[in-house]
C-alpha cells in the first residue's frame, strides 16, 4: 500500500490537466458546433439541452493517454513509473473512443443526424475490438482467469475464458453508454468504479493498472468540472463506450470481474433495464414494465428531479463498489 501516494499523486496531476485545457476545447467545440442533438423518444424536459456541446470523451481520454505514454517513456531513463501492462486498456481506451467519435460525429453532422452509427454496425466493431483484446489479455498478458471469493487459487476457464471476456468488453461499453443521459451520472458512476478496482489493484500489487485507474478517475474529476448539472459539455459516445470498455478490461486484469455487477452496478441495472423493457413490450405487444427506458429515465418520469437521480444512483453505486471492495478481501 505504499504505492497510494504515487497513485493518488497521478489522480491530481491528471485532473488539473484535464481542467486547464478543458475550457480551451469547449471554445473548439461551440466554435464547429458540435453539438448534441436530442431525440424526440427522451423526456421532453431534456429539449431545453439541444446543441449542448458533445464529444467530451476526449477531455477524459488524452490526459490519461498523454501521462500513461509519457511515464513509460520515462523508463528509457531508468525511471519505473508505469508498466507496460497499461499498453493494453489504453489501447482499449483508444480504439473504443474513435468508434464513439464517429459515432458521435455521424449523429451530428452524418446523413444519419440524430441517430449515429447503424447499431448492429457498431456492434459488430465492438465484438470485433473485444475477440482481439481478449485474445491479447490470455495469451501475451497472461492475466488471472478467475478469482472465486475464499477460494485460495486462481480458477482457470480455459476456452470460456475468450467468449466470457467478449461480452463482459462489450457490455460494459454499451452499459456505460445507456448510463450517459444525465448531466454528471455517467461520470461520477464511472470515476467510483475505476477507484474501487484501482483499490483492488493495490490489494494485488497490481501498481501499474492501479495508476493507471486513479490517472483515469482524476480525468473523470476534471471533465464533471464542466459536466455537473447544468452540463456545459456531455460525455458522448466518444467517452462512454471508450470508458466502459477499459472498466471491462480493467475488471478481467484483475481476475475479480465477477464483482463487476456490483461495482458498476447502476450501468449493469441501466442494461438490464433497457433489455427487460424491449423484451417484454415485444413479448406483450405494447406493454411496458418501465415508464421508459434506460432506468434514469424512469426516474424522471416519477417526478425526481435529474439533480435527484443522479445523486441517489451515485450514493448506490458507491455503495456497492464498496461492498465490491470488501468482498474482494475476502
Amino acid at each position: 500500500m505504499n504505492e497510494t501516494p504515487v497513485a493518488l499523486a497521478l489522480s491530481g496531476l491528471s485532473f488539473m490537466m484535464t481542467v486547464i485545457w478543458g475550457g480551451p476545447l469547449l471554445r473548439v467545440l461551440r466554435y464547429f458546433k458540435i453539438g448534441k442533438v436530442i431525440r424526440m423518444e427522451g423526456p421532453n424536459s431534456h429539449f431545453t439541452k439541444m446543441g449542448t456541446p458533445t464529444m467530451g470523451g476526449i477531455m477524459v481520454i488524452l490526459p490519461v493517454a498523454m501521462l500513461t505514454i509519457l511515464l513509460n517513456a520515462a523508463t528509457l531513463v531508468g525511471l519505473n513509473v508505469l508498466g507496460r501492462s497499461v499498453i493494453l486498456p489504453l489501447a482499449v481506451l483508444g480504439g473504443y473512443a474513435l468508434l464513439g467519435a464517429i459515432d458521435d460525429w455521424e449523429g451530428i453532422r452524418g446523413p444519419r443526424r440524430g441517430l449515429g452509427m447503424r447499431a448492429r454496425t457498431k456492434f459488430i466493431i465492438q465484438v470485433i475490438f473485444a475477440i482481439g483484446v481478449a485474445w491479447a489479455l490470455k495469451y501475451v498478458l497472461g492475466v488471472p482467469e478467475l478469482f472465486w471469493f475464499a477460494y485460495p487459487g486462481i480458477i482457470l476457464l480455459g476456452n470460456w475464458y475468450i467468449p466470457i471476456a467478449v461480452i463482459i468488453i462489450v457490455g460494459m461499453s454499451n452499459a456505460v453508454n445507456l448510463t450517459d443521459g444525465l448531466d454528471g451520472l455517467a461520470g461520477l458512476i464511472t470515476a467510483t468504479a475505476f477507484a474501487a478496482y484501482g483499490g483492488i489493484a493495490l490489494l494485488q500489487d497490481q501498481i501499474f493498472l492501479a495508476r493507471f485507474c486513479f490517472t483515469i478517475v482524476g480525468a473523470l474529476f476534471g471533465f464533471l468540472w464542466f459536466n455537473v448539472h447544468p452540463a456545459d459539455l456531455f460525455m458522448g459516445d466518444t467517452g462512454s463506450l471508450a470508458l466502459g470498455a477499459a472498466l471491462g478490461v480493467v475488471a478481467l486484469m484483475t481476475g475479480r470481474w465477477l464483482l463487476l455487477p456490483l461495482i458498476a452496478i447502476i450501468p449493469v441495472s441501466e442494461a438490464l433495464s433497457v433489455m427487460l423493457q424491449v423484451s417484454y413490450f415485444k413479448l406483450t405487444k405494447g406493454k411496458r414494465i418501465l415508464k421508459m427506458a434506460p432506468l434514469h429515465h424512469h426516474f424522471e418520469l416519477l417526478g425526481w428531479s435529474e439533480t435527484q437521480v443522479v445523486q441517489r444512483f451515485w450514493l448506490v453505486g458507491l455503495l456497492f463498489a464498496m461492498l465490491g471492495i470488501a468482498l474482494a478481501l475476502v
